[in-house]
């Protein structure tokens, strides 16, 4: 009989030891891998939640993810689920939250991830205000999405890039930012991507100010070019009308009138949109000087706009008419739509717009031989400048100079009688300064008077005293009425001034929202008369529909919801 301690039962006992050790190791690999399914599961509930807008469940999600990876010893599936919660946190707007823990997920092996989290820990610092961080992070992010060869995702960082260094108003580094998206989308082969961003690297480029019209052009016509592979009407809508406004600022009207013939019908389906284009295709034709092919444009978006109830777009339209009607000598009809442009913008508090309309009304009285009576609309206008801000000092002088002008014709009529009316100059004629010495000293003294309020300290006067432009005056209002939107960016101006003499024409960006908003187009023309005008007139103004929309919605996006953040799958 063996004793206690013979090798037959010791053999025994070491046996049994070693099975009940492969049954617990079998059993805990059962639960790891219960537990890995369960994080799978919760994972991906996550991301369902996700593109349903439901980021409440998407953090409980997310959490219990986080938390059944920590029993777990994969330190890579921790930090997997501690990333996504990092990232849920930053879509939910709490990216205080998101980048704490986002900071503290460590990457593993070189390239494993690291370009999401850079890509994640950017858009935490742009949601946070910190755009310096923002842009060293999705630089960073670009790069390593190179150099892992992910084009596409390359592209969406750059246009995230181009959008922080557009916070700044850098210009010259936003439009570099989409140019690089653009190469990017081109080799990930989405040919619609490259066409949306090489457009607004033109605007940008355009806007700098520091790119040759050569190159601007060949980006805008490459962007026009790729544009046949956009399926979507309203995105390709949006492009043409965008690219029409580029070209409407660099003053290639026959090239803008295109586009925007192109854009029409495939923005039919959304009113703003619709306004707005046939706003610009009347301005862009009144630039050609085709004004009886301008009116029927004019009319459709006066009536449209006023359907709307976009009453300020709607006086633009008139004034827009009354310059074409002048130009075609129907001087009683120009009468009539001056009349109700004056009235919108009285309806709208525009005094930007009053005293242009006031300054047509005058021309036109002037040219019905009527001095008086232009000289009090002159009047008007001049009261009117006063209570705009960064006005060109030419548009001061010019009005000063058309009110002396008619109150010399008052005069001369008055010394002369009712017969004298037949030698009063036609004002298509070239402008004769008739300075007599009976008239010089009441023009002087006006000029003086006026010099006088300019300088005065009255609450009136607190504002500048030069004239307000209709650039300027766009950029606020579309500052006030959220660009445009219903279609964002309403009212975005991003307008050229130009010499020239006998044009004083407005075209407004394309891209506008309810108010008009993020990719709409409107323009206004205002030639108060056809008399040589000295200084330099806006050329362009428009509502637009975002080029950039909402910072992080682009049009390069896909179909499927775009997230703010990058996610991971568990594996």
């Amino acid at each position: 009989m063996a004793s206690d301690g013979s090798p037959v039962r010791d053999a025994r006992e070491k046996k049994k030891k070693k099975k009940a050790e492969r049954s617990g190791t079998d059993r805990a690999d059962v639960e790891e891998t219960d537990a890995q399914l369960e994080i799978q599961r919760l994972t991906a509930a996550g991301h369902a939640a996700l593109q349903s807008r439901d980021n409440n469940a998407a953090l409980q999600s997310f959490r219990s993810a986080l938390k059944a990876a920590t029993k777990l010893r994969e330190k890579r599936l921790q930090r997997t689920c501690a990333f996504n919660l990092g990232a849920a946190y930053v879509e939910a707007g709490e990216p205080q939250k998101g980048l704490d823990v986002l900071s503290r997920t460590q990457p593993g092996e070189r390239g494993e991830r690291i370009a999401d989290l850079q890509f994640n820990l950017a858009t935490a610092h742009k949601a946070l205000g910190d755009r310096t961080q923002a842009v060293r992070h999705y630089l960073q992010a670009a790069q390593l999405y190179r150099s892992q060869g992910d084009a596409a995702a390359e592209g969406d960082t750059c246009v995230r890039l181009a959008h922080c260094h557009l916070l700044g108003k850098e210009w010259d580094e936003t439009a570099a930012s989409f140019q690089r998206a653009a190469e990017s989308y081109k080799l990930a082969g989405n040919a619609s991507a490259a066409a949306l961003t090489l457009k607004d690297a033109g605007k940008h480029m355009l806007q700098s100010g520091h790119s040759s019209s050569d190159n601007i052009i060949s980006v805008l016509t490459d962007s026009l070019e790729m544009s046949a592979n956009i399926s979507d009407q309203q995105t390709l809508g949006k492009l043409l009308s965008d690219v029409a406004l580029s070209f409407s600022q660099m003053r290639l009207f026959s090239e803008a009138s295109e586009c925007y013939e192109q854009a029409l019908p495939l923005v039919s389906s959304k009113p703003h949109r619709l306004a707005v284009v046939l706003q610009n295709l009347g301005a862009v034709y009144n630039n050609l000087g085709q004004y009886q092919q301008s009116l029927r444009f004019h009319r459709e978006a006066a009536a449209l706009h006023g359907s709307l109830g976009s009453r300020g777009a709607q006086g633009r339209c008139f004034s827009n008419l009354g310059f074409a009607l002048v130009e075609l000598g129907e001087l009683e009809e120009a009468w009539e739509s001056y009349l109700h442009a004056q009235q919108a913008f009285r309806d709208t508090d525009d005094p930007s717009g009053q005293w242009q309309a006031c300054e047509g009304l005058g021309g036109i009285k002037l040219q019905m031989r009527d001095p008086g009576k232009a000289a009090m609309y002159y009047k008007d206008a001049l009261q009117l400048l006063c209570k705009c801000q960064d006005v060109s000092g030419s548009v001061q002088e010019r009005l000063v100079s058309e009110l002396s002008e008619a109150l010399q014709q008052k005069l001369l009529l008055q010394q002369r009688g009712p017969a004298s009316q037949r030698t009063i100059p036609e004002r298509h004629q070239t402008r004769r300064q008739l300075w007599t010495t009976a008239v010089r000293s009441d023009v002087q003294q006006r000029r003086r008077e006026m010099l006088n309020r300019e300088n005065a300290p009255s609450d009136r006067m607190q504002h500048n005293q030069t004239i307000t432009s209709s650039e300027t005056h766009l950029r606020q209002e579309q500052e006030q009425a959220d660009h445009h939107n219903t279609l964002p960016e309403a009212n975005r101006n991003l307008n050229n001034t130009y010499n020239k003499a006998e044009v004083n024409q407005q075209i407004l960006p394309s891209d506008s929202s309810g108010s008009p908003a993020h990719g709409d187009v409107s323009a206004a023309s205002v030639k108060p008369r056809p008399v040589q005008m000295n200084g330099r007139l806006p050329l362009v103004r428009s509502t637009v529909t975002p080029p950039l929309t909402q910072p992080d919605s682009h049009e390069a996006t896909p179909l499927m919801r775009r997230l703010k953040s990058r996610f991971c799958t568990v594996m």
